[in-house]
């Protein structure tokens, strides 16, 4: 049976141009679409059935749902995906998932997967259910999830190496002389933020650094919470001296509580964060911070999506790595401390 690849290759043109063609997209010449229209009929293309094709009414329009549209984390991620439909003749409408009131049961986000409103949607959001998620998938409506790991036919899985990159941080402090190490992150329910966990106690225990479960809290990724959890921790009768954030808003409202307290970054006090937003490198202190591929992460997710619109073959799973971004709110620990922080030289 003749696939949309070998129309592709006997009209002489891209596989996009094929999809584009049969869904009668205007941005296709009527030469082209001729073309493509008579190398499938020679070829007797049926794969995703050659007549719906060319009836199917497709939006051009991709759906990018978020937790949380409000945070400088996304910026640079929505930007992948849009630079990456524009590039193939699509729109971009992006939403959250979050229900807007009592009266409203089911989000946008939840509502355009079940009446598939538009061509396939990305996924970014941990408040989507899996079985939402894995009923909507279909062969003409492929969905790619963001730090997921569910097992459909139609889904398309990326994710970041959270683990390996709160290791990785954890690691980092350990190195510069660091054995009281807190960790403050986001919601537990989230895998970023279990994978972040995982990798930070997996460092402890391979360096032989005591875990000091007093000394984990989870909250919400944003600057509120870092700063309402630094309180907490800093009202405890002992104190780490490095702290590693789930993410890096949580950190600068980390700094915050600092500053109230005066106490020093990095000189009383060693924090890290995680993500690589603009912000982390324009704070004073610079935070120390484990990048993530933003852009690349979007403009992927984008491409594979795509791909898989197309009839194209596309990996379940891919694993994108994060990198060590070292700045001035780390400093090697040489002194021992009282509970006020008060530094005194080591004998």
């Amino acid at each position: 049976m003749a696939t949309i690849k070998d129309v592709a290759k006997h009209a002489g043109v891209a596989v996009s141009t094929v999809s584009y063609a049969l869904n009668g997209n205007s941005k296709i010449s009527k030469a082209t679409r001729s073309k493509v229209i008579e190398a499938a009929k020679y070829l007797n293309y049926k794969k995703n059935g050659f007549a719906s094709d060319l009836k199917k009414q497709s939006t051009y329009i991709i759906a990018l749902i978020l937790s949380d549209m409000s945070g400088p984390y996304y910026s640079e991620i929505i930007q992948g995906v849009q630079d990456t439909t524009n590039e193939h003749g699509y729109d971009l409408i992006a939403c959250n998932s979050f229900v807007g009131s009592p009266n409203n049961k089911e989000s946008t986000g939840i509502k355009f997967l079940k009446e598939q409103r538009v061509d396939g949607a990305i996924v970014m959001s941990h408040l989507i259910p899996d079985e939402v998620l894995i009923d909507a998938a279909q062969e003409n409506f492929p969905i790619v999830v963001l730090n997921r790991n569910i097992e459909s036919d139609h889904l398309i899985n990326i994710s970041v190496d959270n683990i390996q990159g709160g290791f990785n941080a954890t690691k980092y402090l350990i190195e510069q002389g660091h054995r009281d190490i807190a960790f403050v992150g986001g919601p537990s329910d989230t895998r970023d933020n279990q994978d972040r966990i995982t990798g930070f106690r997996k460092a402890l225990e391979m360096h032989g650094v005591p875990y000091q479960p007093k000394w984990q809290f989870t909250g919400q990724f944003n600057r509120t919470s870092g700063y309402r959890l630094t309180k907490i921790l800093l009202a405890q009768q002992d104190w780490p001296t490095a702290i590693f954030y789930g993410n890096d808003e949580m950190a600068v409202g980390g700094l915050k509580a600092f500053e109230e307290k005066n106490i020093r970054v990095p000189d009383e006090m060693s924090i890290i964060g995680f993500d690589g937003i603009d912000l982390a490198e324009l704070i004073r202190p610079a935070l120390t911070t484990t990048r993530q591929p933003k852009y690349e992460i979007g403009a992927l997710c984008a491409r594979f999506l795509f791909y898989s619109l197309h009839g194209e073959s596309v990996a379940q799973h891919t694993n994108l790595q994060t990198e060590l971004i070292i700045r001035q709110s780390t400093a090697t620990f040489k002194h021992e401390r009282s509970n006020s922080l008060t530094l005194s030289v080591s004998k």
